[in-house]
């Protein structure tokens, strides 16, 4: 017999803009950004928060989507993909991204963007080795992450230029 699922309200901050929304109880983050929020730049991959691709900010720290139900950002502050880059916010490293050919297949690039950008917050420089330890929860089959890390290090170095 199908029963009818519990809805929750919901009322978020999503990149900026107010959200309040009825979402099933049992309703994934990632569902709900991808589906209900049409914000399709977070990947949906393992479905069991190994592969990171589903990675996204709830009140400034990183988290699986697919690890949180979408009621659990009630009262919370959600930056998706979308929001970083629309706000500026990821400029720098997209455009180390594409210098590098650190994007190739680019399924894994909106998860890997949003986690670089938590490393060059950092108050000291990270070494080679320190970056790959930081992105190493998300997949990445496509570049060996050595364009990725050779991305991280070009956005360090204009930042330390600047200072």
């Amino acid at each position: 017999m199908h029963q009818i699922e519990d809805l929750i309200e919901v009322k978020t901050m999503i990149n900026g803009v107010m959200v309040h929304r009825q979402v099933p109880s049992r309703m994934h983050l990632g569902d709900f950004l991808r589906v209900e929020m049409g914000l399709n730049g977070l990947h949906l991959g393992c479905e069991h928060g190994v592969c990171g691709a589903c990675t996204l900010l709830v009140d400034g720290l990183l988290v699986r989507s697919c690890l949180m139900l979408a009621a659990q950002i009630d009262g919370c502050k959600v930056q998706t993909i979308e929001g970083v880059v629309e706000s500026g916010e990821a400029q720098m490293m997209v455009s180390a991204f594409q210098n590098k050919n650190a994007a190739q297949c680019g399924f894994c690039s909106p998860a890997m963007i949003l986690t670089t950008l938590e490393i060059i917050k950092k108050p000291h420089r990270p070494t080679r080795e320190q970056i790959r330890e930081a992105i190493s929860g998300n997949y990445c089959r496509c570049t060996g992450y050595q364009a990725i890390v050779d991305a991280v290090e070009e956005v360090l170095d204009q930042k330390e230029s600047k200072l």
